[in-house]
């Protein structure tokens, strides 16, 4: 990544009346990249973006590219695009056998994350659907599944086919969206959930359900079976002569690209991410934060972990707990 850039942050304030949550306020902080990609030529800039970003960097740079070549007129339909595929099996792959042990206060299954790892990239499939029946996934599957989590509840599911679909809901990339993305008049969630509405709910839990989401798009690519829509998928399209935007389903969801051209140096940049439409204001972690105990700062601070955790930020996060009788 970037030194000189910010990954950006979610920042989490919740206020408690001394025995329950009350209100919580979520704040996604990212890097705007238009004042960084502005006057670049065209390549050069695509070459750049996926520097920028520690988490996803080929889904970013395919986003980039693409984007700048729907700006120069062509159309790219969705496809399965193989590296970003991998790139999303070892992101959930890394989730499960690497950040969700710790979760459960056991040890990292590293030996597990390499062999798949090197499965993945490999074209495996059978390896990995091996490592995903063994008894250490089986274990983590009821521990996510007996975890005291919120009711599944009905969130607004983020689904676009394509690029060019997209319009429709967005003629244009405004800052404003890029900040805090709405879908036909609401906060959405995206990622392997939202891809995975048709399947049907075995549990209730909505932690475990957004792991088993996980799990299960693994599993299908494992299997042989993934379809376009999966995580791994891409577009683009011209928007306006010079303008291009493209979409490409990441590990954490829909990521957007759009390119405003000057000839052939970059006049404008937006980027919506994942983490903007998972972290929205009006988004799903407040809800579940929301009438919390509060008295063991401790134990609400294990339920905020567990509850990110399950969105999947692209980047660190912090919570501050605040009195309702606190001045601020």
């Amino acid at each position: 990544m970037n030194p000189g850039i910010d990954a950006g942050s979610v920042h989490i304030r919740v206020q408690g009346d001394g025995a329950k949550v009350i209100a919580a306020q979520v704040l996604s902080q990212r890097p705007q990249l238009a004042r960084t990609l502005k006057g670049r030529q065209a390549d050069d800039a695509a070459a750049l973006v996926p520097l920028v970003f520690a988490l996803c960097g080929r889904a970013q740079g395919a986003a980039a590219r693409l984007a700048v070549t729907a700006a120069r007129g062509q159309e790219s339909s969705p496809r399965l695009a193989p590296d970003i595929v991998r790139e999303v099996m070892r992101e959930h792959l890394w989730r499960w056998l690497l950040d969700l042990p710790v979760l459960f206060g056991m040890l990292p299954l590293r030996d597990r994350f390499s062999t798949a790892v090197r499965a993945v990239d490999a074209g495996g499939g059978e390896a990995v659907q091996g490592l995903l029946a063994a008894p250490e996934i089986i274990r983590l599957i009821e521990s996510i599944e007996a975890l005291e989590q919120p009711p599944l509840g009905a969130a607004a599911l983020l689904h676009i086919d394509s690029a060019q679909t997209s319009l429709a809901d967005w003629p244009q990339l405004s800052e404003v969206l890029c900040r805090t993305p709405t879908w036909r008049g609401q906060a959405a969630e995206t990622g392997a959930y939202a891809r995975r509405t048709g399947d049907p709910a075995p549990v209730s839990g909505a932690f475990a359900a957004r792991w088993l989401a996980r799990l299960a798009e693994l599993e299908t690519w494992a299997a042989g079976a993934q379809n376009i829509g999966a995580g791994g998928t891409a577009s683009a399209m011209p928007v306006a002569p010079g303008v291009g935007r493209a979409l490409v389903e990441t590990a954490r969801g829909l990521l957007m690209h759009e390119v405003v051209l000057e000839g052939d140096r970059v006049a404008d940049y937006r980027i919506v991410a994942p983490t903007e439409w998972n972290f929205h204001p009006q988004g799903p972690l407040s809800g579940w934060l929301i009438g919390r105990p509060c008295s063991d700062e401790a134990d609400l601070r294990g339920f905020a972990a567990q509850a990110v955790a399950a969105l999947d930020p692209c980047v660190r996060w912090d919570l501050t707990l605040e009195s309702a009788l606190q001045p601020h």
